[in-house]
C-alpha cells in the first residue's frame, strides 16, 4: 500500500482492535472513536480516487501531508487515553484515590483531542469532495490526451559485463533447441545484474544470429504502450508507412501476427514487469512451426514462470569475487590488467560492491579519473559504499521506477528491511512478526496473518528485491537479506516518509538533543553505535515513538537503570525489538507499556513476574534466558492477542482458569496462539491444550519420561492427537539417564504434522516403524540421541511423504533401507554418527534424492556414499540428463 494509504488503514486497523481488545478502557470515548473510524475510511476511499489518476501531482502530494498529520495526531490521541486508563486501572486504591482530580483531567483533555481530530478529518473530506473536482477532472482530461512516446532502457546495465560466458551459452541453447512450437525462454535476476546485457549478448550469438531470420529487441518497461511495443518490432524488420502507423491497437496485433506468420523468429521483450502484461502481448506471436523464440527479461520470477510454462529460466546470480575484479579491470583500463601497487584495492572494491556489476560500474566511473593514483584507490575502497549511495544517476532513478511501481501491499514491507544492519542475516520467522506487529500485514479472510506475511516476502523475493540466505528443511525461507545498495535506498526512503530514522554514530548528538523533530519519529532503529550510548544518557522524550530496534553485532549488558530509560522515553511503545541486549534484571518498568505488540529480549532472569498480565495487546514474546527453567507468572490467558510465545529455556506456564470459571470473553483467550516453544512437561496438562487448539508448533523441554509410560501411552498425546492445526513438534529430552521406551500408535500424533524433532529420547530403533506411518510428515530430525541401538531395518511402506531426514549422534552401526521405504526423500544429512559402517546402497536408486551431507561420519560411510554419487551420475547418463545429486563430506576428505 502507498504511504498514506498504509497509515489510514493501520490506523484503521489499530481502531478496531482497540474497540475489541480495550473497550473495557476506553468505554468513554467510544463513541467518539467510531465517528472517526467513518470519517477516516471515508478520507481512504477519497484518497484512493485521486491517487488512481497522478501519483505525482501537487495536488495529491498536499493531501498526502495532510492525511500524515491527522492519522498520526489520531494514533497519538486514541493511544495516549489508553495509556493513561489504563495506568489508572493498575493503580491500588490508595494511588487511585490520589490521583482522583487528575485523572479525569488528563482523560477529558486526551478526549476532545480525539474528538478535535474527528473534525480535521471531516474537514479534510468535504473540502477535497468540493474544491479537488476540478483538479481530479483535469488530470483525467490529462491522461486521455497524454501522447504515447517511445520509451528507452535506463542506461544502468553496462554493454562490456563480465561473467557471462556460461550463460550465454546456455541462454543460447535454450533458444536454439526445444520444439518446433513457439516458447518463450526467460532471463530473471535484481536490477543491476545484466539481464539487458546479457540478452543483447545473446541476440548476437553467431548460433542463434544464423538460427532466426527475424530478430527484434524491444524495451516494454512497467508503463509501456501496447501499440508502441507493436510497432517497435516491426520497425525491427520491415518499413512503417502510414498506414500502418494510424492502425489502432487491435488492428496492429493482428497485423504484426500476419507478418510474423511463417517466419522463424526471435523478439527480444526487455523488462517485463507482470504476469498480466505478457498476456495483453503474447497473442501478436503465433505458433507456426518454425521453432519461433520469445525471449524475455525480468525481475519477477512468476512473470517468467507463467509465460515461460514449464520450460526452466535462467537466473542471473551475483558475480564472484574475481569476475567483479575482472569488470572493474575492464571499466577503469579498458583491459583485464591491474597495477600490482593497486590490486590490494582493487580487491578491497571487488568485495564491497557485493558482486552487483551495477555497483562495480558505478565504483569503476569514480576510479577512472584518477585511475593511476594509490591515494585515489585507498579513498574510493574506504567509501565504496558511500559513493553508490551518492551515486543517483545510475541507481536511485531506476530503483525509484522499481518501488512506484510495487503493489501497494508490498511497499511498506520492503521499506521496512531497511531497519536491519548491512551484511545481516534476517530471520524469516521474526522479520514475518515484526511485519504484523509494526501493522504492515492486514488480514485476508480467515487466512493466518503469518501466512499472508509469508507471500508477501516470497514475491519480494520473486522481484528479485531480497535475497534468499538459507532455506529450511521444507524448502521454505529460512534466512533472507538485502543488497545494501536496496538498503541505501529504503533507509533514504524511510527518512523521507518518517517511516523510520536510523541512529547513526556521526548523528548521535541530535538524538540526544531537544530538536522538535525528534517530536515526530515513528520508529528508531540503532544498530552501529553502542546502544548503551544512547540509552544511558539524558534522551529526548520520544513521546511518538512506537518501535525502537537494534540488531547490533555485539551483544551489551545493561543494568537496569539504564534498562528504565526505555519505557520512561517511549511511552507509546508497540515494538521493542533488542535481543542483543542483556537485562540483569527484569525492568519492571516494561510492564507499563501497555501498547506492546512485540517484545524480544536477552537475560539471565528465570521469572516473567504477574504484572505482566496488563500487556493486553502483546503478539509475539521473545525472551532468551541463561536460566535452564524459566517460569511465567504473568497471566498470558489474559492477553487475547498473544500469537507466539518464544523462550530458550524450559518455560513453565501459568494454568488457565477452569472452562467453567470462565466468561464467554476469556473462553476465546488463547486461541489466537501459534506457537509455544519451548514449554515444560509439567505445563502439558488438558487445560492448556484445551486453550490453545489453533497451535502449529509446539516446544517441549525438560524431563520427557514424566509424559510417558512404560506401555509408550501418553497423556500428552491424549492431548495432542486433539490439536488439529500442529504441523511442528519438537520433543527435547533434557534427562539423558531417563531414557523414554516407547511411542504411542501413529494415530496418537496430530494428523496434520510435517515435522518432528526429537533430542536425547534413546527410543529403540524399531519405533521408527511409528513414525514411518504419519501420513503428512515431510521433515524428520533425530538430534543427538533421538534413538538407541546397533541395527535400523526400516520397514516396507514407510514414510511415503518424507523428503528430509537427519541423523544426529548415535551408536547406530548397521542401517539397511531400500527405495520403497523413502519414495520421496530429497536431502539426509548424517551428523556424528561415527559407527555406522556404510552407507544404504538401495537410497540410490530414490529418484527423489538429491543431497547427502555427512558430517564426521566413518570413512566407510563417505566411501560408499561416493560410489552412490556415482550411480547418481550413471542414472542421468542414461536418462540424458544432467544430474543434480549433491555430496557433501565435512571435514573434506584428502
Amino acid at each position: 500500500m502507498s504511504v498514506p494509504d498504509a497509515a489510514v488503514t493501520f490506523l484503521l486497523d489499530n481502531l478496531h482492535q482497540v474497540l475489541s481488545y480495550n473497550y473495557h478502557l476506553i468505554a468513554d470515548v467510544r463513541d467518539n472513536i467510531l465517528i472517526l473510524c467513518q470519517e477516516l475510511e471515508t478520507l481512504k476511499a477519497l484518497m484512493r480516487d485521486y491517487s488512481r489518476y497522478n501519483h505525482d501531482s501537487d495536488f495529491l502530494k498536499e493531501l498526502v501531508k495532510e492525511i500524515k498529520t491527522v492519522v498520526n495526531q489520531a494514533e497519538d490521541a486514541v493511544d495516549t487515553y489508553i495509556v493513561q486508563a489504563s495506568v489508572q486501572r493498575a493503580r491500588s486504591w490508595i494511588s487511585k484515590t490520589f490521583h482522583i482530580i487528575d485523572y479525569p483531567t488528563k482523560l477529558r483533555e486526551v478526549g476532545k483531542q480525539i474528538e478535535e481530530v474527528g473534525k480535521k478529518v471531516r474537514e479534510i473530506n468535504q473540502e477535497k469532495a468540493r474544491n479537488g473536482f476540478e483538479a481530479l477532472q483535469y488530470q483525467v482530461i490529462a491522461s486521455l490526451n497524454k501522447i504515447p512516446k517511445p520509451k528507452e532502457a535506463p542506461k544502468v546495465e553496462e554493454e562490456h559485463v563480465v561473467g557471462f560466458e556460461e550463460a550465454t551459452e546456455k541462454v543460447s541453447k535454450l533458444l536454439t533447441g526445444g520444439s518446433q512450437h513457439l516458447e518463450v525462454i526467460s532471463i530473471v535476476g535484481m536490477l543491476g545484474l545484466g539481464k539487458t546485457t546479457l540478452a543483447k549478448k545473446v541476440v548476437k550469438d553467431p548460433i542463434v544470429d544464423y538460427e532466426f531470420m527475424i530478430k527484434a529487441f524491444v524495451y516494454v518497461s512497467k508503463e509501456y504502450e501496447k501499440r508502441e511495443v507493436f510497432l517497435s518490432i516491426l520497425r525491427s524488420f520491415t518499413q512503417i508507412n502510414d498506414e500502418v502507423n494510424k492502425m489502432v491497437e487491435d488492428q496492429l496485433e493482428e497485423y504484426l501476427r500476419k507478418q510474423l506468420e511463417g517466419k522463424q523468429y526471435l523478439v527480444v521483450m526487455d523488462d517485463v514487469w507482470e504476469k498480466e502484461d505478457w498476456d495483453r502481448l503474447k497473442k501478436a506471436f503465433p505458433s507456426n512451426n518454425k521453432r519461433c523464440r520469445v525471449l524475455i527479461t525480468t525481475r519477477n520470477e512468476k512473470v517468467a514462470e507463467h509465460a515461460s510454462r514449464g520450460i526452466p529460466f535462467h537466473k542471473l546470480d551475483f558475480l564472484p569475487l574475481e569476475k567483479s575484479r575482472e569488470l572493474l579491470r575492464w571499466k577503469v583500463f579498458d583491459d583485464d590488467k591491474c597495477p600490482k601497487e593497486l590490486q590490494e584495492y582493487e580487491i578491497e572494491i571487488a568485495n564491497k560492491c557485493d558482486g552487483l556489476p551495477l555497483a562495480v560500474v558505478v565504483i569503476a566511473g569514480i576510479l577512472w579519473n584518477n585511475k593511476e593514483r594509490i591515494d585515489w584507490w585507498k579513498h574510493v575502497a574506504d567509501s565504496v559504499k558511500d559513493y553508490i549511495a551518492r551515486d543517483q544517476e545510475q541507481t536511485t532513478k531506476v530503483i525509484e521506477l522499481m518501488y512506484k511501481h510495487l503493489p501497494n501491499h508490498l511497499k511498506p514491507c520492503f521499506i521496512y528491511l531497511g531497519v536491519f544492519r548491512e551484511d545481516f542475516e534476517i530471520p524469516v520467522w521474526k522479520l514475518l512478526r515484526l511485519w504484523i506487529a509494526e501493522g504492515l500485514v492486514l488480514q485476508e479472510g480467515d487466512i493466518n496473518l503469518e501466512d499472508i506475511a509469508e507471500q508477501h516476502l516470497e514475491e519480494l523475493v520473486a522481484r528479485n528485491l531480497v535475497m534468499v540466505g538459507q532455506r529450511r528443511s521444507n524448502d521454505r525461507i529460512k534466512t533472507c537479506r538485502i543488497h545494501d545498495t536496496l538498503r541505501e535506498f529504503c533507509k533514504n526512503e524511510a527518512t523521507e516518509e518518517n517511516f523510520f530514522q536510523e541512529i547513526k554514530k556521526d548523528k548521535l548528538s541530535f538524538f540526544l538533543s531537544e530538536h522538535p523533530a525528534l517530536d515526530q519519529y515513528r520508529r528508531l532503529c540503532i544498530n552501529h553505535v553502542n546502544v548503551l550510548d544512547y540509552i544511558s544518557r539524558p534522551t529526548p522524550s520520544g513521546k511518538c515513538v512506537r518501535s525502537f530496534l537494534t540488531f547490533a553485532k555485539e551483544e551489551t549488558t545493561v543494568e537496569p537503570k539504564h534498562v528504565s530509560a526505555i519505557p520512561k522515553t517511549f511511552k507509546l511503545l508497540r515494538v521493542l525489538e533488542v535481543q542483543s541486549l542483556t537485562f540483569t534484571r527484569f525492568p519492571p518498568d516494561l510492564c507499563h507499556l501497555v501498547l506492546l505488540k512485540y517484545v524480544a529480549f536477552s537475560s539471565n532472569i528465570s521469572v516473567l513476574p504477574p504484572a505482566m498480565s496488563t500487556m493486553c495487546n502483546m503478539q509475539t514474546l521473545i525472551v532468551n534466558t541463561t536460566s535452564r527453567i524459566l517460569e511465567i507468572k504473568a497471566d498470558i490467558w489474559k492477553m487475547p492477542q498473544l500469537r507466539h510465545l518464544h523462550t530458550n529455556a524450559s518455560t513453565l506456564l501459568p494454568c488457565p482458569d477452569n472452562k467453567n470459571q470462565r466468561s464467554k470473553e476469556e473462553a476465546l483467550i488463547g486461541e489466537n496462539l501459534l506457537t509455544l516453544h519451548t514449554v515444560s512437561p509439567e505445563s502439558c496438562k488438558e487445560e492448556v491444550f484445551e486453550r490453545t487448539t489453533r497451535l502449529k508448533k509446539l516446544g517441549i523441554r525438560g524431563k520427557l519420561a514424566k509424559l510417558f509410560e512404560i506401555t509408550g501411552e501418553s497423556s500428552l498425546f491424549g492431548y495432542l492427537r486433539k490439536l488439529d492445526s500442529l504441523e511442528n513438534l519438537k520433543l527435547l529430552n533434557d534427562d539423558i539417564s531417563s531414557r523414554l521406551f516407547g511411542l504411542p500408535s501413529h494415530k496418537s500424533f496430530p494428523r496434520e504434522l510435517t515435522k518432528l524433532t526429537l533430542l536425547n529420547t534413546l527410543l529403540d530403533w524399531s519405533e521408527m516403524s511409528t513414525l514411518g506411518k504419519l501420513e503428512n510428515l515431510e521433515v524428520l530430525k533425530l538430534k543427538d540421541n533421538a534413538f538407541k541401538g546397533r541395527l535400523w531395518q526400516t520397514e516396507k511402506g514407510g514414510f511415503l511423504r518424507l523428503k528430509f531426514l537427519h541423523i544426529g549422534r548415535t551408536d547406530l552401526v548397521v542401517w539397511e533401507a531400500s527405495v520403497d521405504q523413502f519414495p520421496k526423500l530429497k536431502s539426509l544429512v548424517l551428523r556424528n554418527c561415527d559407527k555406522l559402517r556404510a552407507f544404504p546402497h538401495d537410497l540410490a536408486d530414490i529418484p527423489s534424492l538429491q543431497m547427502v551431507v555427512l558430517h564426521c561420519t566413518n570413512p566407510s560411510v563417505a566411501s560408499s556414499a561416493r560410489k552412490l554419487q556415482v550411480l547418481k551420475l550413471e542414472q542421468a547418463q542414461r536418462g540424458n540428463k544432467t544430474s543434480g545429486f549433491k555430496l557433501s563430506v565435512y571435514p573434506p576428505e584428502h
